[in-house]
């Protein structure tokens, strides 16, 4: 074998060897299946995680105080607390859950993302740390224009 072939081999080998084995991802959909029939913000996030209850301003939304157009509407999530799950909510559209991350360990959260929202609403975004908190943050978005048909 050549020498670069096999210096190639074993760079490919030393970093398969450090992809870690606990990067898997849960299916929420299957795992929690109720949480994405709830109307309310309220009650998906008590499917979600059994409590609405969160430690506040751990977890940063960046999102528009007045979407002019619902049909997609950018967000923003940041945090420097170590989370195993994230979920956002909101309670403009006939379900509310949008969306819900399993977060791999030392992971950084700083994800942006498009929703839609047919009305005014509040938007919530709550994640289960690693130490066993919860952690919460919520902010009101005023749409101008129904981004589901309205």
């Amino acid at each position: 074998m050549e020498r670069r072939n096999f210096l190639g081999f074993g760079a490919a080998a030393v970093a398969a060897s450090m992809v870690p084995a606990s990067l898997v991802a849960e299916n929420f959909r299957e795992t929690k299946p109720k949480m994405w029939q709830e109307a309310t913000s309220a009650g998906a996030i008590k499917d979600m995680y059994g409590t609405t209850d969160g430690i506040e301003g751990k977890i940063k939304l960046k999102a528009p105080k007045l979407a002019e157009n619902g049909g997609s509407i950018p967000i923003n999530i940041k945090t420097s607390v170590d989370l195993e799950s994230v979920a956002i909510f909101q309670d403009a559209n006939p379900r509310s859950a949008v969306a819900a991350f399993t977060i791999p360990e030392g992971a950084i959260i700083n994800y942006d993302l498009r929703m839609k929202m047919r009305k005014t609403s509040d938007v919530t975004v709550i994640g289960k740390g690693r130490d066993g908190k919860m952690y919460k943050t919520v902010q009101k978005v005023e749409v101008s224009i129904g981004g589901c048909g309205g």
